[in-house]
C-alpha cells in the first residue's frame, strides 16, 4: 500500500483496527524506528472525548520525543474488558490504560471516594476536590500500587438513571429497580441502600443486557449514553446526578520507570493537557446532549436530588463508608461536599 493510500484511511478504521501506527506519524516516520512502543488502552467508543484526545496527546508525545517514544490506541475493549484491563496494567501487559474511579476502587479502595452519593453538587466543587488535597490523596494511595497516575484526573461527568419502562421521578421509583452499575462497591451499595436492585455488569456487556432486559435500566453520564447508542434500548433517562465519575490514566510503574526522565516529563505534560481538553468537551457536550438525545427518542426527567440525597441519608449509607474510606479521606471529601455523615 503506497504512503498516499494509507493517508487516507479513516481515523476510525484505523482505530477499530488497532492500527500499529500512529496518525501523525504515518507520513513522517516508519514504525520500527521508535525506541518505546507503548499500549493505551480504553473502554470507550472512539468517538468519545477520551480517545479523541488520547490520541491527539499520544500524537504529541511523539512529535515531542522526536519518535522515540509511538503510543498505540486500542478504544472500545479491543483488549479486554475494564476488569481485565485493570489486571493488564498492573503486570505490565498493557502500559497505559483510562479507567473510571468506580472500576479503579475495586484494586484502589481510596478511589471510589469520588462516587460518594449526591457529593458533589457541581463543577467547581468536583475540580476544588480533584485538583486539591482530595485528589493529590487519591494519587498517593495509588502510588502505593503497581499503577500510578501520569496526569491529572479527567472527566467521566455525572451519573444519570435511565430506564426501558418505569420512569424514576423519586426514591420510591427506584424500589426493586435491577438497575446495571459497574463492577464497583460503592454504587452497588447505594442502590441498595436506596432499594433498588443492583447488578454489577463490566461495560462491554451494557448494550445486550439492556437489550435482552437482563437488567431495566442502568447509569452513565451523558456522553457514556450518547456513544454507546444506548438510547436505543432505552426510553427515559432521569437527571439524577447521582454520582460523579473520574477517569484516570494509568500507568504500569515499571514501564514509565523504564521511559528517560525528560519523555515522562513530556508524557505528563501532554496527558494534563489533553485532561484540560477532555474536561471541556464533556462539559460542552453536557449541554448539547440533552437535545441531541430528545430528538432520538430519550425522554428526560428533571428530578429533585435533594429528595434523593434526604433518602439516601436516612440509611446506614455516608456512615458505613466513612468507616471504608477513613477520617483524612473523608474530612477532605466534606471540605467540598458538606457535611455527610
Amino acid at each position: 500500500m503506497t504512503i498516499q493510500k494509507r493517508a487516507t484511511i479513516s481515523r476510525r478504521n484505523l482505530l477499530m483496527a488497532g492500527a500499529a501506527i500512529s496518525f501523525g506519524g504515518i507520513l513522517t516516520r516508519p514504525a520500527s524506528a521508535a525506541e518505546f512502543t507503548y499500549k493505551l488502552a480504553t473502554g470507550q467508543d472512539p468517538t468519545h472525548p477520551v480517545n479523541v484526545r488520547g490520541q491527539e496527546a499520544s500524537d504529541r508525545i511523539r512529535e515531542a520525543t522526536g519518535g522515540r517514544l509511538e503510543i498505540k490506541l486500542f478504544p472500545s475493549n479491543q483488549l479486554g474488558s475494564d476488569t481485565e484491563l485493570l489486571t493488564q496494567v498492573r503486570n505490565g501487559g498493557v502500559e497505559f490504560f483510562n479507567q473510571s474511579s468506580s472500576i479503579l476502587a475495586t484494586f484502589v479502595p481510596a478511589a471510589g471516594i469520588v462516587n460518594t452519593g449526591f457529593a458533589f453538587t457541581n463543577y467547581v466543587a468536583v475540580w476544588q476536590a480533584m485538583d486539591g488535597e482530595l485528589g493529590s490523596y487519591i494519587r498517593a494511595q495509588i502510588a502505593k500500587t503497581p499503577i500510578m497516575t501520569v496526569s491529572k484526573v479527567w472527566d467521566n461527568g455525572f451519573r444519570h438513571v435511565t430506564s426501558s419502562g418505569r420512569e424514576i421521578k423519586t426514591p420510591d421509583d427506584l424500589k426493586n429497580f435491577k438497575v446495571r452499575v459497574p463492577p464497583a462497591p460503592i454504587l452497588t451499595s447505594l442502590f441498595k441502600a436506596l432499594q433498588a436492585g443492583p447488578a454489577p455488569i463490566n461495560f462491554n456487556e451494557v448494550y445486550s443486557s439492556l437489550q435482552t432486559k437482563v437488567v431495566d435500566g442502568q447509569e452513565n453520564p451523558l456522553p457514556i449514553i450518547a456513544t454507546a447508542k444506548l438510547y436505543e434500548v432505552q426510553k427515559s433517562c432521569s437527571l439524577t446526578g447521582h454520582v460523579w465519575d473520574g477517569y484516570w490514566i494509568l500507568g504500569n510503574k515499571r514501564a514509565f520507570e523504564r521511559l528517560p526522565k525528560d519523555v515522562q516529563e513530556i508524557v505528563s505534560r501532554e496527558f494534563d493537557r489533553s485532561a484540560t481538553d477532555q474536561r471541556a468537551d464533556i462539559a460542552k457536550l453536557s449541554e448539547s446532549l440533552r437535545a441531541d438525545l430528545t430528538s432520538k427518542g430519550l425522554q428526560f426527567i428533571d428530578v429533585d436530588r435533594a429528595i434523593f440525597r434526604d433518602a439516601l441519608a436516612k440509611t446506614s449509607f455516608y456512615s458505613e463508608w466513612k468507616a471504608k474510606f477513613g477520617e483524612e479521606a473523608w474530612s477532605q471529601l466534606e471540605k467540598v461536599s458538606g457535611k455527610l455523615a
